[in-house]
């Protein structure tokens, strides 16, 4: 029987099982895919009102899930290894270190630990239930924000705003809530949902 603190297979070791391929190529490949999947849905453009939602942060979240937490915190560190030689993988096809020096470094920076932690949770089964998936989902949004937000009030202060804080937030954090809601209710579903169907396939 499962036990809550007890480590779980990820999806990536269901779908594709350590034992079935060499240790250092399964990794590398798997790191590869997964920083090619993030940078093409940091791409992706959903035309919401106000503010349009990318698919960046919820594929950073999909891969700390579907890898576990070391192997996700990995990929993004070769996310964001790629992005500082020159490889335009972060958000409008941008790269160079200019970008993590930027506003928006902290928010790249926050991936690492969002992935590291969603992973984390995940690997004690808590994509495997809705109500905890969810909770797994906000709990990497705010890993994100923790490190995006203070770095983006940190970006406006060096720029003469008199209220860093509150202009970091009204831009970096309050635009995107409705996005990140949207983005934690379809994770809360379609996780959960793909293990059940996994389990099906292996009594069948």
């Amino acid at each position: 029987m499962f036990r809550p603190g007890a480590s779980r297979a990820t999806l990536a070791v269901a779908i594709w099982p350590s034992a079935t391929a060499p240790a250092v190529p399964r990794v590398f490949l798997l790191m590869l895919a997964g920083s090619i999947f993030i940078a093409l849905a940091a791409q992706v453009r959903v035309p919401l009102w106000p503010v349009p939602m990318t698919g960046q942060t919820f594929a950073v979240l999909l891969v700390g899930v579907a890898f576990g937490w070391r192997l996700g915190a990995a990929t993004l560190l070769l996310y964001m290894a790629e992005g500082i030689l020159g490889i335009p993988v972060f958000a409008n096809a941008t790269a160079g270190p200019a970008v993590i020096l930027g506003p928006t470094g902290g928010y790249i920076l926050g991936f690492v630990l969002a992935a590291a932690l969603i992973g984390y949770l995940a690997e004690r089964g808590w994509d495997r239930s809705v109500w905890r998936m969810a909770l797994a989902m906000l709990f990497g949004n705010l890993a994100i924000y923790l490190l995006g937000v203070p770095w983006l009030a940190a970006y406006f202060a060096g720029i003469g705003s008199e209220a860093p804080l509150q202009a970091a937030i009204a831009g970096g954090l309050v635009p995107f809530l409705l996005g990140d809601g949207l983005k934690l209710a379809l994770a809360a579903c379609l996780l959960p949902a793909t293990w059940n169907i996994m389990d099906r396939l292996r009594r069948d």
